[in-house]
């Protein structure tokens, strides 16, 4: 034994050099990649972190180009809604005029209403086969009496106040079966009678009757009460037309009405207590 490390010793650490260096290789490499992965991964890094630079670059742009689009769509529809607004404008200064010089040459004055409101909360809203109702928190005490207009925070009209308690009431909306006024057709000036229908309530639609024969009504046309035999106000907005029919004799017409007020959607209205004409 002695005999061949000294004739092969150097050989023996040679190779156990060797063999100790291959078991460290194969250690660091069994915990990381292989050569040629590790490589083509060290040399792809540069070009990788390159295409991810430019894809997000290019994202941005059309992001950008998105959003000048639509921004660009935006103010197209500004531009012609500011249009409209103007020529509805220029039409209420001449309509204005016009009504001012009428008003001149008949020696009338301009009517103005001063109106004495209470606001009111909502408790209950009753729709029933039969009736569409809401019940207010204020009555007697608060000077609210029966006959009283309901109306919005937008002067809508809902309803007209039927019974009343020391601190609540009842108002019948303007759909209901037990509800009627006069009212006008803005346009037109036709008036008529809005009143509420038993086929329509359920769908919180009233009927506009009486209409003059010759009545060239559009739908959309804007209605309001007409004021007369002073028992409302008039100019209270009341809806607009939807369509006009046929009775079921065929001779005379009525539009059907679709309330401005949305008697879902309120919380808290205002009772109008008094009015005064001030010229």
């Amino acid at each position: 034994m002695k005999k061949f490390l000294k004739d092969h010793g150097i050989w023996v650490l040679f190779a156990a050099a060797v063999i100790s260096v291959a078991l460290a290789a194969m250690s660091f490499f069994s915990n990381t990649s292989s050569p040629l992965v590790n490589l083509a991964g060290t040399l792809s890094s540069p070009f990788r972190s390159a295409y991810a630079s430019a894809a997000a670059w290019f994202n941005g742009k059309q992001a950008y180009f998105k959003d000048v689009q639509a921004l660009e769509a935006e103010n197209e529809a500004l531009r012609k809604r500011n249009a409209e607004l103007e020529a509805a404008a220029r039409q209420a200064e001449k309509d204005s005029q016009e009504n001012k010089l009428l008003r001149e040459r008949l020696n009338l004055r301009e009517q103005k209403y001063e109106l004495e409101l209470e606001s009111a909360v909502i408790t209950e809203h009753t729709v029933t086969n039969w009736t569409s109702s809401l019940t207010l928190d204020r009555g007697t005490v608060h000077g609210v009496e029966a006959g009283d207009c309901v109306v919005s925070s937008t002067n809508d009209l809902v309803g007209i106040v039927s019974e009343v308690g020391s601190n609540w009431c009842t108002v019948l909306t303007i759909v209901d079966t037990d509800t009627s006024l006069g009212a006008q057709v803005f346009r037109t000036k036709d008036l008529g009678l809005a009143q509420g229908d038993f086929s329509m309530m359920g769908e919180e639609r009233l009927r506009l009757d009486f209409l003059p024969a010759d009545c060239q009504l559009l739908g959309g046309d804007l209605v309001v009460t007409s004021g007369l035999g002073g028992y409302y106000p008039s100019d209270l907005v009341i809806g607009t037309i939807e369509e006009v029919q046929k009775d079921e004799s065929g001779s005379a017409s009525y539009a059907v009405i679709a309330p401005a007020a949305d008697f879902d959607a309120l919380s808290e209205v205002f009772i109008i207590k008094s009015f005064d004409i001030v010229t």
